[in-house]
């Protein structure tokens, strides 16, 4: 019979010491596992020191993260061109426990900039290409509709990859962006098929100061994109996850999952900070599919910004490049300045309408055309009218009379857009150089010698391309009386002009237009007899 006897285990100290350090580093190890949240039932209890460090803002955005992004990598999601995506703009502490926060709104600078750093070097040069090629149209739009709780939208037509607006943190806001250029614009064409740049979705989030500008940095966040064509994006996502179910598990766990969501992660804010204070020249969004606005009490405070005056000077051939740019600021054509940098007078006139219209857009480029060409509005109704002097009088009566001397009048044509009393007056005042305030009363004469006061609606009731005379006469009172006297007969008769003392006035359109403080004339002297030659 054999009997086996237990011998004990001899270790020596120092193995002693490695097993005993292994072990409790392993239970060490576990039990940190075991801590985490994903393996407790409750939520994860932050200290507020943890608490104190978390953003006071947070941005996701409603687009699913792509599969094929290793590990420690930056996300990046897939959008389709010209489709709307939501950015939920939320807040991570209540408003009461916002320390840096003491004001009701905020505003936000939603951007589209180059991932890579070479291009966002020469970030101008790549916005103005695709401007040229593109033109009219914007790299970032707010699709206004869909929005939720965003007030006062505005975009810089100079600024074509940014947008902002005002926000309230305590309330739900969403708002919905558009990207109108695809990753592969900005790729060099050489063999086909070239890999699209990635872009950056980049939200700035400024507070009032003191002043009450919203020029003081609370937070920033982005994330990486690239946008496709329409529906490629949905593509490229099922092309990814496909590549990823025919990996291995030990392969996949190099991966990323991919998330419903995509939220933009904390970065430094950009340093464009001209388009931030100087955001008031942007129009706001008016019309469809934009809406509605902030009023005057929450609108987007900014700094005063020099305004040019509106030129009324046409585009000479012999300008020269730098008065060529003058004339563009003057016409409040800016925005236009460095893409006809390079253009002359001459270079600009000799553009057609076509042309103007694909580099600048439908709108800007008809404007501009007009502007060039030096293309008026047509006045809504035109009038002459003819100041007779004494020593015209009698030329003019020999004429009537069968003599040889044919002396007329000259008329001077007066345009009216509001037609009004007022801008009546003030443009014969301008015409013979004197004040409106020297104009005491506007006249008509009826046809029985009567003076009716001319008001709005009889200015509108005159008959385009009227003639009219106006003659000064010496009364009792020291300032002159002016009267205005039409022709008698149609448009189609020749008007000589020629105005006799006395008589029956053989036109219901005669008028008189008097000036100064002094007393009228007796009606007598008044009437005026125009006759047709």
């Amino acid at each position: 019979m054999l009997f086996w006897h237990t011998q004990p285990e001899h270790y020596n100290q120092h193995s002693s010491g490695s097993y005993l350090r292994d072990l409790t580093s392993a239970l060490q190890r576990e039990n940190d596992v075991l801590a985490l949240p994903i393996f407790k039932q409750e939520e994860p209890q932050l200290s507020p020191e943890s608490e104190a460090r978390l953003p006071p803002l947070q941005y996701v955005l409603c687009a699913a993260t792509s599969p094929a992004v290793k590990l420690h990598e930056e996300t990046l999601t897939y959008l389709n061109q010209g489709q709307s995506y939501e950015i939920r703009l939320l807040e991570n502490r209540k408003l009461g426990d916002f320390q840096d926060l003491n004001t009701k709104y905020v505003k936000s600078i939603i951007r589209v900039v180059f991932h890579d750093r070479r291009l966002q070097y020469t970030e101008h040069q790549q916005l103005e290409g695709w401007r040229w090629s593109r033109p009219g149209d914007r790299i970032l739009d707010i699709d206004i509709p869909l929005s939720v709780g965003i007030l006062d939208p505005r975009a810089s037509p100079t600024q074509l990859n940014a947008v902002e607006f005002l926000w309230e943190p305590s309330k739900r806001a969403s708002a919905f962006i558009q990207v109108h250029c695809i990753s592969t614009e900005f790729t060099p064409r050489k063999h086909g098929g070239e890999k699209g740049v990635p872009f950056r979705v980049q939200i700035d989030t400024f507070k009032q100061n003191d002043n009450g500008e919203y020029t003081e940095h609370l937070h920033s966040a982005s994330c990486q994109i690239k946008v496709f064509k329409p529906k490629g994006a949905d593509r490229k996502q099922k092309t990814d996850r496909e590549k990823m179910e025919k990996r291995t598990a030990q392969e996949k766990e190099k991966y990323q999952p991919s998330y419903e969501t995509t939220i933009l992660t904390e970065c430094s804010p950009w340093p464009d900070m001209a388009y931030q204070v100087n955001s008031a020249p942007s129009p706001s969004y008016n019309g469809s599919p934009n809406s509605f606005g902030l009023g005057e009490g929450n609108s987007s405070p900014t700094h005063p910004v020099e305004t040019l005056p509106l030129g009324n000077d046409h585009l000479l051939p012999s300008a020269s490049i730098q008065d060529a740019q003058q004339w563009l600021h003057r016409n409040r054509f800016s925005q236009f300045c460095r893409l006809f940098a390079s253009f002359s007078g001459a270079d600009l006139l000799k553009m057609s309408r076509d042309d103007l219209v694909q580099i600048c857009g439908p709108a800007d480029g008809i404007r501009l055309f007009n502007a060039i060409k030096g293309r008026n509005v047509r006045p809504k109704m035109t009038i002459y009218v003819c100041q007779e002097l004494e020593q015209n009088r009698a030329p003019l009566q020999q004429k009537r009379d069968g003599g040889g001397d044919s002396s007329l009048c000259v008329y001077h044509a007066i345009f009216l857009e509001e037609l009004t009393t007022l801008e009546l007056v003030e443009k014969i005042a301008n015409l013979y150089s004197i004040s409106p305030q020297h104009i005491h009363r506007v006249y008509r004469q009826g046809p029985t010698g009567i003076h009716v006061v001319v008001s709005n609606e009889m200015v509108q009731n005159f008959q385009d391309e009227s003639c009219f005379i106006l003659s000064t006469l010496k009364g009792k009172a020291p300032s002159p009386l002016l009267l205005a006297v039409p022709p008698a007969s149609s448009l189609g008769n020749r008007v000589s002009g020629a105005c006799l003392r006395g008589g029956s006035l053989e036109t219901a359109l005669s008028g008189d237009i008097i000036w100064g403080k002094g007393t009228q004339t007796s009606c007598e002297a008044l009437p005026w007899k125009c006759e047709n030659y």
